[in-house]
Order: structure tokens, then sequence, then C-alpha cells
């Protein structure tokens, strides 16, 4: 299933035209973890895709995707002793919503389910809120990118770079 999802992800972005308007993104991130993910992971990195429609003068929506390795580090659990985590992989497909505010400034927000590619992990519903800086057809952002499943929940603090094409 995992891998039906991830094919028709890249199937998508594949099938879409890059000269369109609002058009094509793609990007890197690097974050710190925070909460219970800081104490099992030492840091984020990850590549983005995007490609956004414009449906209104300063409003845009279309889809996301990308990969992101959580480095595991070893930590300690009290009365247990150390414990050593390995790196996991994270595939998010998600609906993306952008408002410019200004030329310059958006905000947006990532929302839909992230698949872990280790075996046997399960996904998670995946959101990420996030302000970005626009100058040409680049971007910088800083945003906080979530997995939430059963009461539990992983996340990250993160900055990117994203470059558009089309525009």
């Amino acid at each position: 299933m995992k891998k039906l999802m991830l094919l028709g992800a890249f199937a998508l972005f594949g099938a879409i035209n890059v000269n369109a308007q609002a058009g094509f993104k793609l990007g890197a991130n690097i974050g710190l973890p925070v909460g219970d993910a800081g104490d099992a992971n030492s840091f984020v990195a990850g590549i983005d895709a995007s490609y956004l429609w414009p449906v209104a003068e300063s409003f845009n929506l279309g889809l996301t995707t990308g990969y992101s390795i959580w480095f595991g580090k070893d930590y300690e659990i009290p009365g247990y002793g150390t414990v050593e985590v390995d790196n996991s992989g994270m595939i998010p497909i998600a609906a993306t919503g952008q408002y410019m505010f200004t030329p310059e400034f958006s905000l947006g927000v990532d929302l839909g389910y992230a698949i872990f590619t280790q075996e046997g992990a399960e996904g998670g519903f995946y959101y990420a809120p996030k302000a970005a800086y626009h100058f040409g057809p680049s971007e910088v952002s800083l945003s906080y990118r979530g997995i939430s499943r059963d009461g539990a929940s992983a996340g990250s603090v993160n900055l990117g770079y994203a470059y558009s094409f089309g525009k």
C-alpha cells in the first residue's frame, strides 16, 4: 500500500506541466525535533516538491510531497539504560495552501498523511504550518512539521529553502 501511494504521488507530479502560472516548487529543509521526538532524534533533513494553482488573487492551493529523514541518537531511559534509535524516513502526501499577504510574505499550511519508510511503522496525520519570505522565484520558510497518530505525536521546527519554477 505504501509503495502504491508513493508511486501515485510521483506519477501525479510527473504528469503536471511545470510551466503553469503558480508553479512547481522544489525545496530542502533542516530541522530540530521537539518534544518527545527530540529525546530520540538529533535532527531532521528533507526535500520537498509542491505544485500550487492560483484560486484567488492572493491564495494558492496545491499538492505536496517529499522525503524527510529523522536522524536517531542514543538516549538514556531512567531505570532501563541506553537506547539506540535508528534513523527513520517519512514521506508526506498532503494538500497545501498558501496566502500571500504581500509579494514578499506568506503564511501556509500542509495537511495530509505521513508514510514512514521503515518496515512495520504506521503512518499518521501530517500537518505543517509555515511562514515564508519570498524573493524572486526563491523563498525561505520557517515551519513546524508534526505527525499525529493515536494520541501520540512527533514534531520538528524547520528552516527551509524552495525555488519556484514557472513564475
